[in-house]
């Protein structure tokens, strides 16, 4: 037993059909065309809905929190269809993609202060450059085991994308 599945074990009792649709976000990781994409956008209605109005330590402990509950869906995912990373899991870029606006947030955040819209579409632009050329070393990061590798790199990408955000709305104003 490899030393991360102690802590993945409960999701045995789920079964196929609700393991593979959360991980693949139900049908928005079975879209034809750049499922990562799409997988990104559902991220950011996350941001909006439970991240955007969170305190400091709620962002990060509901950051945590998913985080370990898209290694574990991850995890089973890959497991069940016989697959490793197939771009068909869109739960990494989903749950990776609220990291980028950390710190930005609330009525008086950065978002707000610097025109809500744009900054939320820059975020999302880093994001996508971050997850899919990898630069940095987060290459790697997909090298880790099952689910931990399937997420690990999408939320470097997330968090590599929000130092280039702050500095990016840090110089521009």
């Amino acid at each position: 037993m490899r030393h991360l599945d102690r802590y993945l074990i409960w999701t045995r009792m789920l079964s196929t059909p609700l393991v593979v649709n959360l991980a693949t976000l139900g049908p928005i990781g079975r879209v034809k065309k750049a499922p990562g994409t799409w997988g990104s956008v559902a991220g950011m209605g996350l941001y909006a809905v439970l991240f955007h109005h969170s305190s400091f330590l709620g962002f990060i402990l509901l950051a945590l929190m998913l985080a370990y509950l898209a290694v574990a869906f991850c995890d089973a995912a890959e497991k069940r269809l016989q697959m490793r990373d197939p771009g068909m899991i869109v739960l990494d870029e989903f749950v990776a993609v609220p990291l980028v606006f950390f710190g930005m947030g609330g009525y008086d955040g950065l978002v707000a202060q610097h025109g809500g819209w744009p900054v939320l579409l820059a975020g999302f632009a880093l994001f996508r450059f971050f997850d899919v050329l990898k630069p940095f070393g987060i290459s790697r990061l997909q090298n880790l085991p099952g689910g931990l590798g399937c997420v690990a790199d999408d939320l470097a990408a997330g968090i590599a994308s929000c130092v280039v955000l702050h500095l990016l709305l840090h110089f521009a104003l």
